[in-house]
């Protein structure tokens, strides 16, 4: 049995600025029907972004839907139309205020495939160079680096709860150390 379902119809229940909420109906690969709810979102990027000296700088913000301060790796939205890398150098250097001379995609990851389209591209930043934070109007955060085996051992013990910045640091703890593959793609 192949396990795939099939779009029967649907209806958009709401369109927002940054989500739109769907409610389809689906063929399933038994032949009966079912409904799924979708939240559809543009896709975004995230950044681990490490220093000669090993360390990884996370934001601090204040995340309402949960009601606490997070701590996260550099993360952002897609524009429509917009490439995930050029999204990511956006992002690092609003952020952060850091520009790199390499970054290196680290792969893509699903926020919550079983309700969200959102797809999130996930890179390394390296060769970083202080050149001032661009914070959008009504973003506001902190700026911390930590050594990123301490950030590990943070994600390994709970302290760190955001699902993409365990993903990048536990993905970029992997490459830290080995060369860069053909066709990697920089910039800054």
């Amino acid at each position: 049995m192949e396990l795939r379902e099939a779009r029967l119809d649907g209806q958009t229940l709401y369109r927002g600025k940054i989500v739109n909420v769907r409610v389809d109906s689906v063929a399933l690969p038994d032949g009966r029907t079912a409904t799924r709810e979708v939240v559809e979102h543009p896709g975004g990027v995230a950044v681990v972004a490490v220093t000669d000296a090993g360390e990884v700088f996370t934001v601090r913000q204040y995340r309402y839907p949960f009601g606490e301060v997070t701590r996260e790796i550099p993360a952002g939205k897609l524009e429509p139309g917009e490439d995930p890398l050029a999204c990511a150098l956006r992002e690092l250097r609003e952020e952060t205020g850091y520009v790199c001379g390499r970054m290196e995609p680290l792969g893509v990851i699903y926020a919550s495939p079983g309700v969200y389209t959102e797809k999130l591209h996930l890179y390394l930043a390296l060769d970083l160079t202080f050149v001032g934070q661009k914070l959008d109007d009504g973003e506001f955060l902190h700026v911390e680096s930590t050594p990123l085996q301490e950030l590990v051992s943070q994600a390994a013990s709970n302290e760190i709860k955001d699902a993409k910045t365990i993903i990048g640091i536990m993905l970029a703890q992997g490459r830290i150390g080995r060369p860069q593959r053909e066709g990697g793609r920089g910039g800054a």
